[in-house]
């Protein structure tokens, strides 16, 4: 962790430098702040441009403007809560969230959520700095510039530089870059969406016809399984910091309100443009960013430019710090620095992969990743808040880090869950546009829900069957390990300094 120096007014301040705490638990004296600090972070995360894309994805489902609306903001905001209950568990354990995800599936168990989790934020790493490439290289064709191959080049090593560095330096770095990323991108987006609010067509938006109920779930899934359950797994991440006597309420709103705000209102000015012109929905399919920026006057080009890449570098420095925590919870053996420069790496070569390399649509693979991950993810994190909430005192230090303490090595129950979970998910999802994901949907026709081309078939059931898998599960059958767990003596000895 970077020293902190006394301000002379009885606080200490924090001085950027490289983090040296890695999956330990926070000491007394390095937590401090409150609750509010977990606004910045969060929205600085999720103000990325990226979300007006989103409109255009949720009438894809073929539902109405005012469907995808409210399924776009109840998606959003209750995957956000989700996010805020996770996140109490940081404030209560001080250590990372695949660290304290050891407490029910056990040391080495904890292994196969660690990978997952790693997994999926490596591939939003990946998927932002794409979008911030594309998105740079075509505003400048907008602009009469060049916008080929060495464009994209230099926009990529500028983007990745940014990520890395703030993933090297670590947790203040990052808090700092959020609050510039916040002020920023908060000031441009509003401009943005006083520019395009022109290009409204109000009877266009009216005349979209309503879907059906299935429509509308899935288009409410891919909202959660693109926000905030793509964040659950790094959630307590920046509220181990938080003093323990920091107020749970507190923790939960505020990373509520800072991750879901900036998408709500995104969610809305995109709707309302992809309703207005049918074109645009679907160029941003291929390039959504780009897309957006097509509407633009030239002189605000520049300015959209910064925006998009700030918002998708906000995001993908929270992804790659929390990557390099659940590389380390996976057991591999590496100083948290390293291990943010190693996710780093794979991320600029999956970016290279899609930027010059693919050519399938970007939607289709996006929501193909999404989904899939999603439903592994959403069993574990209901098997995680199922035991968060049968604890009544704070986590073990030592325990978290010993097989033989009382977390144990690998207890079934909770590994079983997270299997049945993402089986029964995997079974109730369909991405059949990726031809990758075509064995997906297996229990559509077993079930009596139509088959993959039934009504239900683009739902994205799993998802949300796999996460009352995990939280049912280990509500009612968690009691009684939990409560033994807490009965127990710690294991001798003091957790490992990184």
């Amino acid at each position: 962790m970077a020293q902190r120096q006394d301000t002379g007014t009885g606080t200490a301040a924090p001085r950027v430098a490289v983090e040296t705490n890695g999956i330990n638990v926070i000491a007394e004296e390095e937590r401090h702040g409150a609750p509010r600090s977990l606004f910045w972070p969060w929205f600085g995360a999720n103000v990325s441009v990226l979300g007006l894309a989103y409109g255009s994805f949720l009438l894809g489902f073929g539902i109405s403007a005012a469907q995808a609306l409210v399924a776009g903001v109840v998606g959003i905001v209750v995957s956000f809560l989700l996010c805020g209950l996770v996140a109490i568990a940081g404030k209560r354990g001080s250590a990372p969230t695949l660290v304290l995800s050891r407490a029910p599936f056990g040391v080495h168990g904890n292994r196969v959520p660690a990978v997952l989790s790693w997994v999926l934020t490596v591939g939003w790493e990946t998927v932002l700095v794409s979008l911030a490439t594309l998105a740079t290289a075509t505003v400048f064709i907008e602009l009469g510039w060049s916008g080929g191959t060495a464009t994209q080049a230099v926009a990529l090593v500028v983007v990745a530089l940014l990520v890395v560095a703030g993933g090297v330096l670590g947790f203040d770095a990052i808090m700092r870059m959020q609050r510039v990323i916040t002020v920023v991108s908060g000031v441009l987006t509003v401009v943005y969406v006083a520019l395009v609010a022109g290009e409204v067509d109000w009877s266009a938006v009216g005349a979209a016809p309503a879907g059906s109920t299935a429509a509308v779930v899935g288009a409410l899934v891919l909202a959660m399984t693109g926000y905030g359950f793509g964040w659950v797994n790094a959630a307590a991440d920046y509220s181990r910091y938080l003093p323990r006597a920091a107020s749970p309420r507190g923790v939960v709103g505020w990373t509520t309100l800072g991750g879901a705000l900036a998408p709500v209102l995104l969610l809305a000015t995109g709707l309302l443009l992809a309703a207005s012109d049918p074109e645009l929905s679907a160029a941003v399919g291929g390039d959504p960013i780009g897309a957006l920026a097509s509407l633009l006057p030239t002189w605000f080009l520049v300015p959209f430019v910064v925006v998009a890449v700030l918002g998708l570098v906000g995001g993908a420095l929270l992804d790659i710090y929390s990557s390099g925590l659940s590389l380390l919870a996976a057991g591999v053996r590496v100083p948290r620095p390293v291990a943010a420069g190693i996710d780093g790496t794979l991320m600029v070569l999956g970016a290279i992969w899609v930027v010059f390399l693919a050519d399938a649509s970007f939607s289709v693979q996006f929501q193909g990743f999404l989904i899939t991950l999603g439903v592994p993810v959403a069993a574990w994190c209901g098997v995680f808040l199922g035991d968060l909430a049968l604890r009544r005192g704070d986590y073990s230090d030592a325990d978290l880090y010993d097989a033989r303490g009382r977390y144990g090595a690998a207890p079934a129950v909770p590994l079983l869950l997270l299997a049945a979970g993402t089986v029964l998910g995997w079974g109730l999802v369909t991405n059949g546009a990726a031809g990758w994901l075509t064995w997906q949907g297996y229990l559509f026709g077993p079930l009596g829900l139509g088959g993959r081309e039934g009504a239900w078939a683009f739902a994205n059931l799993g998802v949300l069957a796999a996460f009352a898998v995990g939280l049912l599960g280990a509500l009612g059958l968690r009691r009684g390990a939990v409560e033994r767990q807490e009965a127990a003596p710690a294991v001798p000895g003091r957790p490992p300094a990184n």
